[in-house]
Formats: C-alpha cells, structure tokens, sequence
C-alpha cells in the first residue's frame, strides 16, 4: 500500500486535474456521508432525490461549484439497494473511492495518459451505470483509474486498448436515471489490482474486508493536488 501510495505521489505533479476549474479550498466543500457525521439532523441520505436536494442547495449557499469526500467512508445509505446487500442483514458500506458531487454535463479530464482497459454500462439500481477504467503505466508502475455514474454519451466510440492522452476529456457526469440513480457526481478510484474485472470493479466493499481493499485502492487524494498539497 505505501510502496503504490509513495510512487503514485513522487510524481503527483505530472497529474492534470480532472476537473476545469480545478478543486480548491475557495470552491469545494467537504461533504461527509458516514454515519454520525454532523450533518444537519433529518436528511435522508437514502433517498437519491433528498440527498441531491441537500448537496446542489448546500452548493448554491455556499456558492461553491464541488462537493467532495468518500474514501473509507463508512456509509449506511448504501442499503437502499440490494446490489449492496450480503448475507443475514449485512450490506457493503465502505466507500473506495472519492466522490466529486457537481453538475450533470461536467466535463471529466484524463490525470495521465494510458489506455481504455474496459467500459461498461452497468445499469443495476444503485450501481456505477455507464464506467470507463484507464490503463496507467507510471515510470514503470501499472495500476489503473475508475470513472463511474458518467453520461451514456461518455460510452460512444470508446475500444478497449485504445490509447488516451492527459488533460483529454474521459467523459462528463450523468444524470438520473443513467449514472445508476444517484445525484450527478463522479466517483474516482485507483486500483493497482485490477483481479480480472472489465468495465467494473467494487467501489464499496463489507467493513470486514476495509484492509484488503485499503491496500489495492489507495486515497485518490493525490489527485487533488490543491484540495491537497502535501500528504
């Protein structure tokens, strides 16, 4: 884990930000969905159409254009879909990623070059909807980047192996019912094992096995470089 971790950041500078205007303190806000977390008292995080209210309007008030948080959240709202679900009341609900809450159209920008590994529109409810995975070898090191609740145009076109430059557009966020129904966001994850997926791979996984998945899916903060200089 702190071997990728520690790669991944020596050479954080030659990332381009995946969003315009990038992520920076002045025009984000920290959004928690965990439990216990000191959100206001009443907002149902379960239900896709509260929980996009209360984002885009804490948005508005804040005049900022992102919220952002997630990785290794402990989030209970996962259980409005059996997707999540395990066996005698279980449910995945550690978060792997990091989410990018902003507006439906927003254009997604490629970090490094690589290449299109897989894509997928996986349309189960509650699921990524349309996923694009990217290939990177950086200075020697494969591991690879996820791209979920994208627009269906984002897919069109796309073939697997096909090489991608940095600072090119991947896609651009979707909207409900397309992105799996969710508020339009983007989730980003970074996988060093990939253990066979194509067009998918688990962005929330059971608590018991948070380790395991902590060492294939490192912080994406990284790639936030002004939300996070130094880490």
């Amino acid at each position: 884990m702190m071997k990728i971790r520690d790669h991944l950041n020596r050479y954080r500078n030659e990332y381009h930000p995946l969003f315009s205007p990038d992520l920076i303190p002045d025009n984000t806000f920290l959004l928690d969905l965990s439990g216990g977390n000191g959100q206001p008292a009443g907002v149902p995080f379960r239900d896709p159409d509260m929980l996009g209210q209360y984002i885009f309007d804490t948005l508005l008030a804040r005049q900022a254009i992102y919220a952002y948080g997630g990785y290794m959240e402990d989030r209970e709202m996962y259980r409005r879909s059996p997707l999540f679900a395990g066996a005698k009341d279980t449910a995945r609900s550690i978060h792997l990623g990091t989410d990018v809450w902003a507006a439906a159209g927003t254009a997604v920008y490629l970090p490094l070059e690589g290449i299109i590994h897989s894509f997928q529109n996986n349309t189960q409810y509650g699921d990524y909807g349309p996923t694009i995975i990217v290939e990177h070898r950086l200075h020697g090191v494969k591991f690879h980047t996820l791209y979920g609740h994208l627009a269906a145009i984002s897919l069109m076109g796309l073939k697997e192996q096909r090489p991608v430059k940095a600072g090119n557009i991947i896609g651009t966020i979707g909207d409900a019912p397309e992105n799996g129904d969710w508020p339009p966001h983007l989730h980003f994850q970074v996988i060093t094992d990939m253990k066979g997926n194509k067009g998918d791979f688990p962005g929330v996984c059971f608590p018991q096995d948070k380790t395991y998945y902590q060492s294939i899916c490192p912080n994406p903060d990284l790639f936030f470089q002004k939300l996070f200089p130094a880490v």
